[in-house]
């Protein structure tokens, strides 16, 4: 039997994730294998490179202030940027040198379990999927939301992020060989979309709509032996919009990773039961 943890995409959200891999880890579940988009493929980057103490980890890194300085920069320096680039408001390089410092080594090989990440290509209009090579660009890519980041630039093509083509990639899992699949996800799923009233708005829900389709189906082609836990949030699920991609709220985040800790560990006991 082989295990996957699917970490899908959601900025701020994924604070979730880092409740389900701490109630995942008191259960005693391990992963044999490893797949995550955007903010999934970083709390996914951690758990491959160490299972046992990623949840750990993570906790410090959301609630501490790491994650939260990739992405402090002052609204002046953000405003620059943007009349510099004319695409983005933040640089990849904190983002960049926080997991050049944080994971055991520059390669995927370096990592403790198997490893894959999405990006979307620009050039290609595909998935690119990244299992060897480098791995922080490969993460870099992944996360690189349109607008907020630029796109990252892998051997001549570019790249930008994977929520584009596969935000839970369920059915990537089961190609890969898993037979049992944990989706880590960040509560989107659940929460009812609502009409958009605002121009922001309508790009937003407009991807949401295109998200969700894609899990659904993926979810229904699955093999009848495969067998997939979708883990709860805890009933912390904001409406899509902007305020996912704020860093700063430390009680937020904590909130989150507390209730969706509580939620996945009551599931989680309720199906070994």
């Amino acid at each position: 039997m082989t295990t996957a943890f699917v970490l899908g995409g959601g900025g701020l959200l994924g604070a979730h994730e880092v409740g389900m891999l701490r109630a995942l880890s008191e259960a005693g579940i391990r992963p044999d294998l490893v797949l995550g988009t955007s903010i999934g493929a970083l709390n996914g980057a951690f758990v491959a490179a160490d299972p046992d103490s990623a949840a750990a980890r993570l906790t410090r890194m959301w609630q501490g202030e790491e994650l939260r300085l990739v992405f402090s920069e002052k609204l002046w320096g953000r405003a620059v940027r943007l009349v510099r680039s004319g695409t983005h408001l933040h640089s990849l390089e904190p983002l960049r040198r926080l997991l050049d410092a944080s994971l055991p080594g520059a390669g995927f090989a370096d990592l403790k379990l198997p490893f894959q990440c999405v990006a979307a290509g620009i050039e290609s209009a595909s998935a690119r999927w990244f299992g060897s090579g480098p791995v922080v660009p490969a993460v870099l890519a992944s996360c690189a939301v349109p607008g907020l980041l630029p796109p990252v630039e892998i051997g001549g093509a570019h790249y930008f992020d994977g929520g584009l083509v596969d935000s839970i990639p369920v059915g990537r899992a089961v190609a890969l060989g898993a037979s049992t699949v944990y989706v880590l996800q960040v509560g989107r799923i659940e929460s009812p979309l609502r009409v958009p009233t605002r121009p922001w708005e309508v790009g937003l829900v407009a991807f949401e709509i295109a998200r969700r389709h894609r899990f659904h189906e993926e979810m229904s082609a699955l093999p009848s032996d495969v067998r997939v836990h979708v883990l709860p949030t805890g009933g912390d699920r904001p409406a899509p919009g902007s305020a996912q991609f704020r860093y700063r709220d430390k009680s937020r985040v904590a909130r989150s990773i507390e209730r969706a800790y509580a939620a996945s560990a009551s599931y989680l006991s309720a199906l070994a039961g």
